[in-house]
């Protein structure tokens, strides 16, 4: 008989109008049951569960049915497989799931930070398979600016998260012997104050050197019998938040900083509550470390296009941020090289030293002045003139020639002989040797416009001044002003670019300009 046949066959006994004599399950007497096929309810339990809940499907689950099957014992493979990504968010959702969920609990500058913030957790899930990770910095001018709100929810969003305010650098490399994790430094700015008479240069070397995946520190490690030197891996993701100036400049070059500010009062942002802000987090993490992991190949060969002016360091730390931009779509590239082009270009115009910054206010006199050399009296006045500078105290002196000139050195600019009203002063010039231009075209963006140089302007004044006056007008009143005589300010210092050519050709062709009116 089939097996079919048997299951009839057992129906029928259960259902038939004439009680069975036995239980059907156990086979001994009803008893008192008031059912009359089993003797109890765990009998009649046992009873239904073996014939009718682990009834095989007559298929196996193989072919479709109009009628429903209990339990298909093989997956139903006539609707083939689930296609790869079926249920995985595009890229672009899940940065921007990311990029609303950090903006609930805190108040941005602008709007580039949360996409920027968004980018870097993104690629901390993916770090070892990059060769640099850029360093982010987030400070403000004064605490309670939201910095530390950001590491808290930093935190619940990056890979292997550890939050410190206070690390020893040995604590840091065997940390990282296992592998990048993703440090969270809170209060920075009084790990690296002098004021605090700490010595962190080994901290500063380990987080200079980390943003790179090749870098290792060196140690010495056993005992005076068994000393064997070891290289510890110190390459991880780094976030450092603390109060703006504490930061040295050396770890800033491989930063991306953003900076924070107190909120304004009609500014509202969600309470933080943490048990709340880690359970909201874990979908939105787990959906960025599930697709960052799906284009992590993708992005580690990655050669993205940058925004005009972003090169050296600066493309190199924003190239796997920009890289998984191009891989989520949607605006992410080109919000992602927006802000690229605001923290590299933008946000960075101010000088970041006060070498640099000697050198972009001397350029801008030398631009106003349309002038190609300047005496060091006439200079120091300039520069002490400017509202905003800070060269009437520097470090409670006011800058002068001696310090100028040191300043300067570091440049390979240096003060050379100029002849002023027959004397012979001190000062500096753009062109030729320990000239000006040089330091510009290094330390300096180009200037916004050429039509105001001082270069450019040299040869437009200096050709009409020789087509608009007589050879030897001209040449006495170039020779008067270069000599000190002739001129209306004799005591003015500043000698500008048409005054110093015409002196000099002004005597060698003396019928240049007569012969060009015939």
């Amino acid at each position: 008989m089939s097996g079919f046949d048997d299951a009839l066959s057992v129906i029928d006994s259960v259902i038939s109008d004439e009680p069975a004599p036995n239980c059907q399950q156990c086979g001994r007497p009803h008893g008192d049951s008031p059912s009359g096929d089993f003797c109890s309810e765990n009998c009649q339990r046992v009873w239904r569960g073996r014939h009718i809940a682990a009834k095989p499907a007559e298929d196996g689950g193989a072919h479709p049915s109009e009628l429903p099957e209990a339990a298909p014992v093989t997956p139903l493979t006539w609707l083939g497989p689930a296609p790869a990504e079926a249920f995985a968010k595009p890229g672009h959702e899940v940065l921007d799931a990311v990029v609303t969920f950090v903006s609930r609990f805190s108040a941005f500058a602008n709007e580039h930070a949360a996409p920027t913030l968004a980018l870097w957790y993104a690629h901390t899930h993916v770090a070892e398979r990059l060769y640099v990770t850029p360093r982010l910095i987030l400070d403000s001018a004064e605490p309670g600016s939201g910095k530390t709100r950001v590491l808290e929810v930093a935190q619940y969003l990056v890979a292997k998260p550890e939050m410190t305010i206070s690390i020893t650098p040995a604590a840091i490399f065997r940390m990282l012997a296992d592998g990048p994790m993703t440090l969270l430094f809170d209060e920075i700015d009084a790990v690296f104050n002098p004021k605090t008479g700490g010595n962190n240069e080994d901290l500063r070397a380990l987080l200079n050197a980390g943003y790179k995946r090749s870098a290792t520190v060196t140690r010495c490690v056993g005992d005076a019998k068994s000393m064997n030197v070891t290289r510890f891996p110190v390459y991880a993701p780094v976030a450092l938040a603390g109060i703006a100036g504490g930061m040295p400049d050396t770890i800033t070059t491989r930063a991306i900083t953003v900076h924070m500010r107190k909120r304004r009062f009609d500014e509202a942002v969600e309470e933080f509550i943490e048990e709340d802000v880690e359970r909201e987090a874990a979908p939105v993490r787990t959906e960025l470390e599930a697709w960052i992991s799906r284009v992590g190949d993708e992005v580690s060969r990655a050669r993205p296009d940058r925004p005009e002016g972003v090169r050296d360091r600066a493309a190199e730390i924003w190239r796997p941020l920009l890289a998984i931009a191009d891989a989520a779509g949607g605006h992410w590239p080109q919000t992602a090289r927006r802000a690229c082009h605001h923290f590299v270009i933008e946000a960075t115009a101010q000088p970041a030293s006060t070498g640099v910054r000697l050198l972009a206010d001397i350029r801008q006199i030398f631009t106003e002045q349309k002038a190609d050399r300047m005496v060091t009296a006439e200079l120091i006045r300039e520069l002490h003139a400017i509202e905003d500078g800070p060269w009437t105290d520097l470090q409670g002196k006011p800058l002068d020639s001696r310090r100028l000139a040191k300043e300067l050195d570091r440049y390979l600019v240096r003060p050379k002989d100029l002849k002023v009203s027959g004397k012979t002063l001190k000062g500096y010039r753009i062109d030729g040797d320990g000239g000006l231009a040089d330091a510009w075209s290094r330390y300096l963006p180009p200037p916004e416009t050429d039509a105001t140089s001082a270069t450019s302007a040299t040869p437009q004044v200096n050709a009409t001044s020789a087509t608009a006056e007589p050879p030897n007008s001209a040449a006495t009143s170039a020779t008067g002003v270069a000599e000190g005589r002739g001129t209306q300010q004799p005591l003015a210092p500043v000698l500008t670019s048409p005054v110093a050519e015409v002196a000099d050709v002004a005597p060698a062709k003396p019928n240049h300009a007569t012969e060009g009116e015939r």
